[in-house]
């Protein structure tokens, strides 16, 4: 097995007894990028020559005694709208297309401090608004599965480069779904966390109420031990909650017995592909025969959420993205008459599509008149959901969803198409909405031959309670299967 191939978790171990060095496994996976990249096209900037320092770095710390982490010198992929200093963060858009920002991201000060290595930025939809990274403003990532087919978005990058095994690791945001959709379709782990777990400062805001930076991994375990990194409290983000955190990754045991699950009605509708239904509730019934209890749930108010997500996402996205004027930095128009025109040409010329139509989107909802009718009960929406959601976990300990209602699509099959595209969140959305945290794993194969992902969502800070049972699903089915390139 190439290095590139094995796990953070196995890494660590041949890491710390010195089988291999970082230098060694940091080139190995520059290789892969130089190898692959051109074909899946996960990477906006790699960071090859300040990551070979790096590691160079954790190597000699390592040979003088030094006590490292756990994952010091493993690689790790960095979404482009997390701000690195001094490497381009460009969010996917031409607004930013030479940003270079002068500061750390919080969970970026905390990769380092882990002596993690630093890979790059990974493509995304344009300011983390798409659910196929077809958004992009430089290129259209490709899933490693089907090279035909989308990744997924807007963490589509991230979850194309760890899938692709181009990265060990890698760090997403999810707004509505944006870590677990694309990691559904490329066949990989992805974390959202409960909102307020891990910060948002140095994360280029999308909907602030609903933004969270989270991991993404070939394994279960990979993942809890980059969320027990970069989780915790911090004095630069006011909506990070204030509370102790326990290492999830020394908490998996991979036993599920007496776990009760719940299975929301809701979610195996018609809009669910049937492939998709049979490979969760097969997966589902694993985790039964291996121990759980399984009950159906209901969760009323879910068809509302997509809608009411909407609204809220863009109505912050509007008010977020207005410091894009060109005034300060980023893209500026170069032919205007006067500071009016200025705004309109930068804005109109810097932002794509996708990111304008929601814009309008939330500045229609939030004018005078509209405001009570849209955004008003958008809220009241969200207070329901979460409401209804709290309401389960006192019957159920984990719910079990699909993560997306169907497999990846062809590239620019549903581009022109909205409404479509909106589609791909109505599985994720409600989590975020109620600010809990959600996994997705891998669970099977639809008859196209691509990854199906199966979402477990727990109550507030109960990471460990869905990491434990995606953790024992994954023993049980002895681990995940990676695309040929």
């Amino acid at each position: 097995m190439e290095l590139y191939e094995m796990t953070a978790a196995q890494l660590s171990e041949k890491l710390e007894s010195k089988e291999i060095s970082s230098c060694e496994l940091t080139q190995a996976v520059i290789d892969r990028i130089n190898s692959v990249d051109g074909k899946v096209k996960a990477y906006l900037t790699v960071n090859a020559e300040e990551a070979i320092e790096q590691a160079k770095a954790v190597d000699n710390k390592r040979i003088s005694g030094e006590k490292l982490p756990k994952l010091a010198g493993i690689p790790i992929g960095i979404k482009d709208n997390i701000s690195t200093k001094g490497i381009k963060t460009t969010c996917a858009s031409k607004m930013l297309e030479n940003y270079v920002p002068p500061f750390d991201a919080t969970v970026i000060e905390k990769i380092k401090a882990s002596d993690m290595v630093l890979l790059g930025k990974l493509n995304m939809d344009e300011f983390a608004m798409g659910s196929s990274t077809e958004n992009s403003y430089f290129n259209v990532t490709h899933n490693p599965f089907d090279l035909d087919k989308v990744p997924g978005g807007s963490s589509g990058g991230s979850a194309a480069a760890v899938s692709a095994r181009e990265a060990i690791v890698a760090l997403g945001s999810d707004t509505g779904g944006s870590i677990r959709q694309p990691s559904a379709n490329c066949g990989v782990v992805g974390l959202k966390p409960t909102y307020g777990s891990v910060s948002r400062y140095g994360l280029v805001a999308f909907a602030s109420s609903l933004d969270q930076i989270g991991p993404i991994g070939k394994s279960v375990k990979d993942v809890a031990m980059v969320q027990d990194i970069i989780c915790g409290r911090d004095k630069m983000d006011a909506t990070s909650a204030v509370r102790e955190y326990t290492s999830i990754a020394d908490s998996l045991t991979g036993d599920v017995s007496g776990v009760k699950i719940g299975i929301p009605n809701e979610y195996f509708g018609e809009a669910i592909d049937d492939d998709v239904k049979t490979a969760v509730m097969n997966a589902v019934h694993e985790l039964e025969k291996a121990g759980a209890k399984v009950c159906e749930i209901s969760l009323p108010s879910a068809k509302y959420a997509l809608p009411a997500y909407y609204i809220i996402s863009s109505a912050e996205a509007s008010s977020n993205l207005a410091r894009f004027d060109g005034v300060r930095y980023g893209y500026r128009a170069k032919d205007y008459t006067d500071l009016v025109d200025m705004y309109e040409k930068t804005r109109s010329e810097g932002f794509g599509s996708e990111v304008k139509r929601r814009i309008m989107l939330g500045t229609f909802v939030l004018s005078s008149g509209y405001y009570d009718a849209y955004y008003k009960q958008a809220k009241l929406m969200q207070r329901k959901i979460a409401g209804e959601y709290k309401a389960a976990f006192n019957e159920v300990d984990v719910i079990a969803t699909p993560t997306a209602p169907f497999t990846a699509c062809k590239i620019g099959q549903n581009i022109d198409d909205p409404l479509k595209m909106y589609a791909c969140d109505i599985c994720t959305v409600t989590v975020n909405i109620a600010g809990l945290p959600a996994v997705s794993l891998p669970c099977g194969m639809d008859r196209s031959n691509m990854p199906v992902g199966l979402q477990l969502i727990g109550d507030s800070f109960c990471e460990d309670k869905i990491l434990g049972a995606a953790y024992a699903y994954e023993k049980l089915i002895g681990g995940f299967a990676a695309p040929t390139l």
